[in-house]
C-alpha cells in the first residue's frame, strides 16, 4: 500500500474514503467480528456524523484519506471508540501508522486554533501543513518531539530495564526525549548514564518510528558497553539487567510493531538461544 501525504483534497469529492475520526484521543472503529476496521465513507454526513474540523492527510492507494474531531462520543451503529495504543495489536501495520499520522494532524490542528503569542485566531496556510496567525502573523507547524530508544550489548546480553511506568514484569530497551541543543548521540549517552549509570560506545543508527503519544519520533540506535556498573535512577528505572537471548524469551518485551520490538529481535537474531 502506498500512501501519498498532502495538504489539499481532491477537486472532485471520493465515493469511498478513508475516515480516521477522533473523540478526545479515541479512534472511531467498525466492529467486524473480533477485528476492527478504519470506516470508509463517502462523507461523514452520509452516517449522521458532524466533525467540528477535518483535515486531508492525502491518498492511501488512490483513496483520499481525512482525519477530524468529533464533538461527542457518538458513532454509527456497527461502530465504537478505542484508545489508539491497543489498535497497535488488531490494526495492519500500514493502517495503525496512518491512524498515528491521522491523531497527530488532529490534535495539532485542534490545539492551534488560537496564537500563542497574541491570542488571535489562526488560519490554515493554503500550500503546506501549517496555520498562520491573523494579527500577528505568527505560523505555527505541525509538532514532532524526537526521542531516542537504545539497545546496549554486552557479552552476548542485551541491557533490559522495567520503567515505573510500564505493567509489571513488562521490559524493554531504554528511551528518552532529546533535550534543547542535543544531538541524537549525546542524548544516548546521557540517557543510559542518568538512567541506569553506565557508559556506551560503538553506537550505531538503527532505524525510526513515528509513534503518536502524543507526537514523539524514536530514533533508534544499537550500542555497545563501555564502562560502568549498574547503578538504577529509582524515579524511573525500577529494575534493569543483562539478558541472555534465553531469558529475553521468557520475559513479557515489547509487542511486534515496535521499534522497541525490532530492536530486541534483531539482538535475538544475532545472538539465537542455544538449542
Amino acid at each position: 500500500m502506498l500512501f501519498l501525504p498532502a495538504v489539499a483534497p481532491p477537486p472532485t469529492p471520493s465515493n469511498n474514503a478513508w475516515w480516521f475520526l477522533f473523540h478526545g484521543d479515541r479512534l472511531l472503529v467498525e466492529a467486524r467480528g473480533v477485528e476492527v476496521a478504519i470506516p470508509r465513507w463517502a462523507s461523514t454526513e452520509d452516517v449522521g456524523l458532524l466533525p467540528v474540523r477535518t483535515q486531508f492527510l492525502g491518498t492511501l492507494d488512490g483513496t483520499p484519506c481525512y482525519s477530524g474531531e468529533l464533538a461527542g462520543e457518538v458513532g454509527p451503529e456497527g461502530t465504537s471508540f478505542h484508545a489508539l495504543r491497543p489498535l497497535l495489536r488488531v490494526l495492519p501495520e500500514e493502517m495503525f501508522s496512518l491512524a498515528g499520522r491521522a491523531f497527530q494532524v488532529m490534535d495539532w490542528d485542534r490545539t492551534h486554533q488560537y496564537c500563542g503569542k497574541c491570542g488571535g485566531r489562526t488560519d490554515p496556510l493554503e500550500a503546506e501543513r501549517g496555520r498562520a496567525c491573523a494579527g500577528c502573523g505568527l505560523h505555527f507547524f505541525p509538532r514532532i518531539t524526537p526521542a531516542v530508544i537504545v539497545s546496549v550489548v554486552r557479552d552476548g546480553k542485551i541491557l533490559l530495564a522495567q520503567s515505573s511506568r510500564f505493567p509489571a514484569a513488562f521490559y524493554s530497551v531504554l528511551a528518552g526525549f532529546v533535550e534543547p541543543g542535543e544531538t541524537f548521540e549525546e542524548c544516548v549517552r546521557r540517557e543510559i548514564r542518568e538512567e541506569v549509570g553506565i557508559e556506551v560506545e560503538d553506537l550505531r543508527y538503527f532505524g525510526s518510528q513515528p509513534w503518536p503519544f502524543p507526537h514523539s519520533l524514536m530514533v533508534g540506535f544499537t550500542a555497545s558497553f563501555a564502562r560502568g556498573d549498574l547503578v538504577l535512577e529509582e524515579k524511573e528505572i525500577v529494575r534493569a539487567g543483562w539478558f541472555g537471548p534465553e531469558e529475553v524469551l521468557r520475559l513479557r518485551i515489547p509487542h511486534h510493531g515496535t521499534i522497541a520490538r525490532r530492536l530486541i529481535d534483531r539482538f535475538l537474531a544475532e545472538s539465537p538461544p542455544d538449542e
